[in-house]
């Protein structure tokens, strides 16, 4: 191997290894990169190697981060961060589960199937998994327990439905991936609609299964209500006002009214307008929801920071390069190669979290996914639906990142409100069947490209 090889492998095995020092990902990242840009220099000056590192490309990414902070689209990032927070103030979910519990009481599985919809609902007005999965169990795990349901039954329902936010529009990581591979985040957010659904209807079809085959897992609840007008009327308050929200946001963009940063403002906009209408909004809810967003939004751009002197040095010792060659040299055909990255991606999605996927990885391998011989129908509308078709796969396999351990963020968010008899074990054992099925989902786009293409392209259509 050639000196700028082994530091190419070099990097990526030190960042690994860093990962379980405790230190800050950001810092561990930029660190690598400024320590290996001195060992290609000294290497160059002792060695008379050619690397081709010095001091000066460090200066270079001092252009590139003023780039990524002048960048407009992710304006849209704080202010989707802000919408999550005002509406987990905000009282909505709340409202929607106790009609949602009414409505499917008389149903196997009824209160499971409740947090799944509320899950869907919240992922398509939050983003955020952190606040929907601690909402989710805040509000429904004591409900679930006291019924009778299996504890990992219960666990993994809310911790599944939790990571919904991640992938259904209007969602942060689209809007990374969109800003890294130069896509349409309009695209991507439509794109990401029929698999998200697709999600969600998976769910809430292995949990009608699981209580037909195992109905003392999921008893109903002792007291039925009939199913009346008055209470599909009540159903109709609590979703209508979260449904315009969404309609509001997520219209704006699919009609070509505003642009994702202008829509972003729309929905923080009335995400405070919901919480005012269910009397929830004060100055101090706006303020927690700014320090809560300053939070989110200061860890996303550090890592950002750090992924740029990182990526910046890997590119001038050839990363690219020798990842494209690997892979092309890989024994397998196009769909072969797509698979391999894929796993690659699902087992980085154990140690790593999405963030310094999206920015680190998902760049490196997308030009070798659009050179490789696949021809995917973008119906004469879409730019580049190669890409977007593996992006959104690569979007679907991430979410599960945060259902494996050891690094599933959404488990550690649920155990932190866990009552003390449900283990981290049961979390794990609870979440399986639910990883399984965001796999069947995965298999589906990869078998079926049409399910993120088919929307974007009708919408645009002339």
């Amino acid at each position: 191997m050639e000196m700028n090889e082994v530091l190419i492998v070099g990097m990526m095995l030190s960042f690994l290894v860093l990962l379980f020092s405790g230190f800050p990902i950001a810092w561990v990242l930029g660190g690598v990169g400024v320590i290996f840009a001195a060992i290609g220099y000294y290497s160059d000056f002792y060695m008379e190697t050619m690397t081709g590192l010095d001091f000066m490309t460090l200066g270079l990414s001092v252009n590139r981060i003023y780039k990524i902070m002048d960048n407009w689209i992710l304006v849209a990032l704080p202010m989707f961060i802000f919408m999550g927070n005002m509406l987990d103030k905000s009282g909505a979910a709340e409202k929607l589960m106790q009609s949602f519990q009414e409505l499917f009481g008389r149903v196997r599985g009824g209160l499971a199937i409740t947090v799944i919809l509320i899950g869907v609902i919240l992922a398509a007005s939050t983003g955020i998994i952190g606040a929907s999965v601690v909402l989710l169990a805040v509000m429904s795990l004591p409900a679930m327990l006291k019924q009778g349901y299996d504890k990992k039954v219960a666990v993994g329902v809310i911790a599944s439905s939790g990571t919904l936010g991640i992938l259904i529009p209007p969602s942060i990581m689209l809007v990374i991936m969109a800003d890294q591979l130069a896509l349409s985040v309009g695209d991507l957010f439509m794109g990401a609609v029929f698999p998200g659904l697709i999600l969600g209807a998976l769910y809430v079809i292995y949990i009608v299964g699981f209580g037909v085959l195992k109905p003392k897992a999921m008893p109903l609840a002792d007291e039925l209500k009939p199913v009346t007008l008055e209470l599909w009327i009540r159903v109709l308050k609590a979703v209508l006002p979260t449904l315009l929200m969404i309609v509001a946001v997520l219209g704006s963009i699919f009609t070509g009214i505003a642009t994702p940063t202008e829509a972003s403002a729309v929905g923080a906009a009335s995400a405070m307008l919901l919480a005012w209408y269910n009397g929830k909004f004060s100055i101090r809810v706006v303020k927690e929801c700014l320090h809560n967003t300053f939070n989110v939004s200061g860890y996303i751009f550090a890592i950002f920071i750090g992924a740029t002197v990182f990526a910046l040095v890997l590119r001038e010792l050839g990363g690219d390069e020798f990842i494209e060659s690997f892979l092309v040299s890989l024994p397998f055909g196009p769909y072969g190669i797509i698979l391999f990255v894929l796993a690659v991606i699902f087992l980085l999605g154990f140690i790593l979290d999405w963030i310094e996927i999206t920015l680190i990885i998902l760049p490196l391998v997308a030009p070798v996914i659009s050179a490789l011989d696949i021809t995917i129908n973008g119906y004469g509308v879409i730019d580049n639906p190669e890409l977007v078709w593996f992006v959104m796969m690569v979007a679907v396999t991430l979410q599960t990142s945060f259902l494996t351990p050891p690094v599933g963020f959404a488990l550690f968010y649920l155990k932190g409100v866990c009552p003390p008899e449900i283990k981290l074990t049961d979390i794990y054992k609870g979440v399986m069947p639910f990883i399984v099925l965001q796999l069947i989902g995965l298999t589906l786009i990869l078998a079926y490209p049409s399910i993120v293409n088919w929307l974007p392209a009708t919408v645009y259509s002339p």
